[in-house]
């Protein structure tokens, strides 16, 4: 009885998490295997950070999520063009690319993206010495990721009108926080 409880306590959030989960795998392989040969775990990847089964949530991780890939991409490609595909480069952008992110643009949410982001655009130019393949690479990569967001959200959306979720409670004793703008 413990186990139908425990299921019961959050509104079966977790099942509804899983739910959106396979739907936009599956949606997310298929689509990607339909138009490409390529390896579809970047796009799943980022489909899961991206889904949530309380839908402002979703909305909130998503735009912080490609706001901040966008800013990695932009400074990953700005080191590989200026300065080459380079191993000593890598510590530098990823360093720029966080103060950017936490200083410049102030989206909280996904500031871990930005970097991730930048390492996977000089790593790709880094790993074949290649400034053409890394910018290729790279971009091939982060349009993987912000299609895996876009399917993500998609989901998310689908789901909260098909099974609406209440977004959670504040635990007792929680601090509140500020609406969104």
């Amino acid at each position: 009885m413990k186990v139908i409880d425990r299921l019961l306590e959050d509104d079966l959030l977790g099942v509804h998490f899983a739910l959106n989960v396979v739907i936009a795998t599956a949606l997310t392989w298929v689509v990607l295997r339909a138009v490409s040969d390529a390896n579809p775990i970047w796009a799943i990847a980022s489909m899961i950070a991206s889904s949530d089964p309380v839908w402002i949530q979703a909305k909130r991780t998503v735009r912080g999520r490609t706001l901040n890939a966008g800013i990695g991409c932009l400074v990953g490609l700005a080191f590989l063009v200026i300065g080459g595909p380079k191993e000593w480069m890598m510590p530098v952008a990823l360093g720029l690319t966080v103060l950017i992110s936490t200083y410049v643009v102030r989206v909280p949410v996904m500031w871990r993206q930005a970097p991730i982001t930048a390492a996977i655009v000089i790593a790709s130019g880094v790993t074949h010495q290649s400034r053409v393949w890394g910018i290729e690479h790279g971009l091939h990569k982060v349009a993987e990721v912000i299609f895996g967001c876009l399917m993500g959200i998609a989901v998310s959306w689908l789901m909260s009108k098909v099974w609406p979720v209440a977004p959670p409670r504040p635990a007792a004793g929680a601090p509140q926080r500020a609406p969104d703008r």
